[in-house]
């Protein structure tokens, strides 16, 4: 990798933490759907745990990799003898033969045949990268989709409150009237006691209504990162398909997790592979170079060797065989997996789907159910200032023309949370597909950084220190 490439993937990379860092100012007051994914994606502590552990497998391809590679290590040592020594030379007297020597030493092996077992194993660590990068786009998927439905939730929520304090608004006047048409005798003190009775379950359904707000709201925060504001609305529901065989054919080429599973059963296979040739002999071409000198001496020497050496297996107590074996189970195991991932994506089409349908029938249904409650209501209440109704004849109308309202707000919000999940489904809920303003987080970018392995004190070493230091999280 040369200087000018490794420069602009740290500039793409430190610029991504950077814009990331100012849209989720900008999205401090999210207002709209498009803030509240835009917050979502820049706040999510859930991507930022995922892109950590997509680091760490890219890591790994480099530790697998560093076995095809020459290993050099260096030895050093300062021995220092002690001991006196008398002989006919010297006359009989003792003579100090104490000396100091110093070594140095450098060793070198390279693996250049193992059966393909360490290349198994790379190939391996490089398809558990590509099932971390699917893991990370489903997890991308999985935070849109609960912000989309935090979004739609708070909406529904406020309307509720809203729907509540007009009932609570309705019924009060209700209750005057039948005071009023108590204190003149046509109406019993019954019907004012039921009036009286609907106005207290307006006031708790009210507060209920106020209580699941703020829940909403909090759970908005939660997701986004700040609070809801001032919502701008329903947005155009999105362009969805509606046909489940479609749905499903697309489904299965895209969804992030079914192209996880499928990365997961191909490592699997690698790693069972590499167990088989674990059982074949290995070849490595060693070196060494070592220098030792003698001080107070003119003593000196130097050697160094270079060698082949071939050693296998013959016998471990069972270990190669059992650890082959253990890899083809977690073979078949990816393949069980794979096998419900694919017939569950599927599934979830087919709910996301029906959910959608049902949620458009019902919101049609609810239409014609309050055009007809409001009406029924606007006849029941002029017939009770005739006499012709009773006062539980008009809470009746009251409560059928909330019920119906309530359930349009609903199915209204259930429709745009369906359609989202709809996409969510197929495997079309990524922030690049929805083209939302955000600097996208590239996976390939930390791995072309670091796929060669560069030395800490490199230059390539120290950018990608810093690099590191500004994606570590503040909190």
């Amino acid at each position: 990798m040369t200087g000018r490439t490794v420069t602009t993937i740290a500039r793409k990379l430190m610029a991504s933490v950077s814009l990331v860092a100012s849209l989720a100012a900008a999205s401090a007051h999210a207002s709209s759907l498009g803030d509240a994914l835009v917050g979502a994606y820049n706040h999510s502590g859930l991507l930022d745990q995922n892109r950590a552990l997509l680091r760490a497998a890219d890591e790994d391809v480099v530790t697998a990799a560093s076995l095809l590679k020459p290993i050099i290590n260096w030895s050093g040592d300062v021995t220092r003898q002690f001991g006196d020594s008398r002989s006919g030379a010297s006359g009989g007297r003792l003579v100090d033969i104490g000396q100091t020597s110093v070594s140095l030493g450098i060793a070198a092996s390279l693996q250049i045949y193992d059966g393909g077992a360490d290349r198994s194993r790379v190939e391996a660590s490089k398809e558990t990268v590509l099932a971390t990068r699917a893991q990370l786009l489903n997890i991308e998927q999985l935070v849109l989709l609960q912000a989309a439905g935090a979004y739609f939730n708070v909406i529904r929520q406020q309307e509720f409150v809203a729907l509540s304090r007009n009932n609570l608004r309705l019924l009060n006047e209700e209750l005057r009237a039948a005071q009023d048409r108590f204190e003149v005798g046509e109406v019993t003190r019954t019907d004012v006691s039921l009036a009286e009775a609907a106005v207290a379950q307006a006031r708790s359904n009210l507060a209920s209504s106020q209580r699941d707000l703020i829940q909403a709201q909090a759970e908005y925060t939660n997701v986004v990162g700040s609070p809801p504001g001032r919502l701008t609305g329903l947005p155009r529901l999105p362009k969805t398909e509606t046909n489940v065989a479609t749905a499903q054919a697309v489904a299965v080429r895209t969804h992030p997790e079914l192209v996880q599973a499928q990365r997961q059963v191909a490592a699997s296979e690698l790693i069972a592979v590499a167990a088989g040739q674990d059982m074949l002999p290995t070849i490595s071409l060693n070196g060494s170079l070592g220098v030792t000198e003698e001080f107070g001496s003119t003593d000196s020497s130097s050697i160094g060797s270079v060698s082949i050496e071939a050693t296998g297996p013959i016998y471990r107590g069972g270990q190669l065989y059992s650890q082959e074996r253990g890899a083809l189970a977690n073979r078949d195991a990816a393949r069980g997996n794979l096998h419900n991932v694919r017939h569950g994506v599927a599934q979830d089409v087919v709910n996301a789907i029906s959910d959608l349908q049902a949620a458009r029938a019902s919101l049609a249904a609810s239409e014609r159910q309050i055009r007809a409650a409001r009406v029924a209501f606007q006849g029941v209440r002029e017939e009770a200032t005739l006499g012709a109704r009773t006062t539980l004849d008009v809470l009746d109308a009251e409560q059928n023309l909330l019920d119906a309202e309530t359930n349009r707000i609903s199915a209204q919000a259930d429709q745009y949370i369906a359609a989202y999940a709809v996409l969510e489904s197929m495997g079309l809920l990524t922030a690049e597909r929805l083209r939302l303003p955000v600097q996208i987080y590239d996976p390939e970018a930390y791995y072309n950084l670091v796929k060669d392995g560069p030395i800490k004190l490199s230059k390539q070493g120290k950018q990608l220190d810093r690099i590191i230091r500004s994606l570590t999280p503040n909190d």
